[in-house]
């Protein structure tokens, strides 16, 4: 089997776990020097916003099977041993793993530029930007 050439993932979930592993598998395929490209929509988009004091708005997402907000599940995930969402998030940026956010999601998720948080690369586009960047051996996930 021939080694990935590309991962494009599109994080579409605003489930905590969902974007916190989207982020980990992100940062798993860069740090073995697969390139990514990570589509942010809909309810995830939150996960690169901040909110109205600029903290970081993945602290309010909520878990897929659970209940509890970002924070908590974050200090869970660490006191677990898993990496913590803000030391992952540090290493795909690290890693130049590619942040795209889709212009159609932001619209649609009432947020804007002036949201987004600034300390990470993050590049605007939608599903035609995304896909024209995927490689013919190349895979794609959804999350």
């Amino acid at each position: 089997m021939a080694p990935l050439e590309k991962l494009s993932i599109i994080v579409f979930s605003g489930s905590f776990d969902c974007v916190h592993y989207a982020l980990a598998t992100a940062a798993a395929a860069a740090a073995t020097n697969i390139p990514v490209t990570l589509l942010f929509t809909m309810g995830a988009i939150r996960a690169l916003a901040r909110d109205e004091t600029g903290g970081p708005r993945w602290k309010e997402l909520t878990h897929s099977e659970d209940e509890g907000n970002g924070s908590v599940w974050d200090i869970r995930y660490q006191t677990n041993g898993a990496a913590g969402f803000e030391e992952l998030l540090e290493a795909c940026v690290a890693l130049e793993v590619k942040f795209l956010v889709c212009e159609m999601g932001l619209r649609a998720a009432g947020l804007d530029d002036k949201t987004l948080r600034d300390d990470v690369p993050i590049e605007h586009g939608g599903l035609v930007t995304f896909l024209a960047g995927a490689e013919a051996d190349g895979n794609m996930l959804f999350i």
